[in-house]
């Protein structure tokens, strides 16, 4: 059997966002394993019929040592196993998985998913991210992008051998996200995503105390793991009744269900999963305009954009949002919803995918 290993940092988001996939490869005779930290997703994917290779993943940090044994972990599996083509996805395994199957001789399809802070913000840490990039995309076959400003960054830049493609992001699926009924007694906004800075919490929460003082019936929802630094404001907010929080959601459509609108300052994106999926559920969107969110919403149409940054700006879409008749915004989320299954549906990701693999 043709061996395909799937390289990532953290299992939800391999079993959420790939898991269409993984299944379409096995019925498609693949051997599917994946090589990822330890989480509660990973017996999932056993279940499915993946091999599973526990690998430490440290995200965020910038241990040299610890990379240092991820790579010699990689190296250690991919030499044993010998996959027919790897698939990595976010920047460390993108970058290191890349290194060690240039030097193995394994073909591999990258998917840039964003470019994080690591590249974003200028310094040292971006320009050695950059240097890596190039080290590793050296020779991979294929580098799948999610928006056109990450491929043109690269392009630019002469990273990898410029075998470049596009995706709709990882896609929605369109039948798991179902169009729900548009809420009609009250307005709700929802922020969902980790609470920091880059995600632009800071922002929903100073429009969430000016908007609750001119319009006290209107609801800020937050939904995601909190960073330690805001911990205290949240506490403070809720407590004054500005905000509800849930913490981690492991099933989203509740939310969606009795959501009015999602919102999304995020400073940067790959491309947005939640307001892809809180499209699919016919719900309109709030987010700023930046790559891997103004491809999702069609301002003034399926909901609205705002400046990076620009929380008086936020404010001003919010209030735009709070004043559209009941009809207007329910047209906005069937739109949204009709968007999802001409231009991001899932299956369009897979066939791409597939397309690669067997040219390889």
């Amino acid at each position: 059997m043709k061996k395909i290993f799937l390289i990532g940092n953290h299992d939800i988001v391999i079993y959420n966002f790939r898991i269409e996939l993984i299944k379409k490869l096995i019925q498609e005779g693949y051997l599917v394993g994946v090589i990822l930290p330890y989480g509660e997703k990973v017996e999932l994917l056993i279940d499915e019929g993946c091999l599973f290779y526990e690998t430490k993943v440290d995200r965020r940090g910038t241990s040299v040592w610890r990379d240092i044994k991820l790579i010699f972990k990689y190296w250690y599996i991919l030499k044993k196993e010998r996959p027919d083509v790897i698939l990595t996805y976010t920047i460390k395994p993108n970058i290191y998985a890349n290194i060690v199957a240039g030097i193995l001789g394994i073909p591999s399809i990258v998917n840039i998913t964003g470019l994080g802070s690591a590249i974003e913000n200028k310094g040292i840490i971006q320009k050695i991210s950059l240097f890596l990039y190039k080290l590793a995309l050296k020779r991979a076959d294929y580098v799948f992008f999610q928006n056109n400003e990450n491929l043109r960054l690269f392009r630019k830049m002469h990273i990898g051998n410029q075998n470049f493609g596009l995706l709709p992001g990882s896609g929605v699926n369109i039948e798991d996200n179902q169009f729900q009924e548009y809420p009609k007694d009250k307005i709700v906004f929802v922020f969902a995503g980790r609470l920091m800075y880059e995600k632009g919490i800071e922002e929903y929460l100073y429009a969430a105390e000016v908007i609750k003082k001119m319009y006290p019936a209107v609801e800020f929802h937050i939904c995601g793991f909190c960073e330690e630094e805001y911990k205290q404001k949240l506490e403070t907010l809720q407590h004054k009744g500005i905000v509800v929080y849930h913490g981690m959601v492991k099933d989203m459509r509740t939310v969606y269900r009795d959501m009015s609108c999602l919102i999304l300052p995020s400073h940067h994106e790959g491309m947005s999963n939640v307001l892809l999926e809180a499209a699919a559920n016919g719900r309109p969107g709030i987010a700023t305009n930046i790559s891997g969110c103004k491809e999702i919403i069609t301002h003034g149409k399926t909901g609205f954009l705002f400046e990076k940054k620009n929380s008086d700006q936020l404010c001003k879409m919010l209030e735009r949002f709070i004043k559209l008749p009941f009809e207007e915004k329910l047209k906005m989320g069937m739109d949204a919803r009709k968007k999802m299954e001409e231009k991001f549906d899932r299956n369009i990701v897979i066939e791409k995918y597939l397309k690669i693999i067997k040219e390889l």
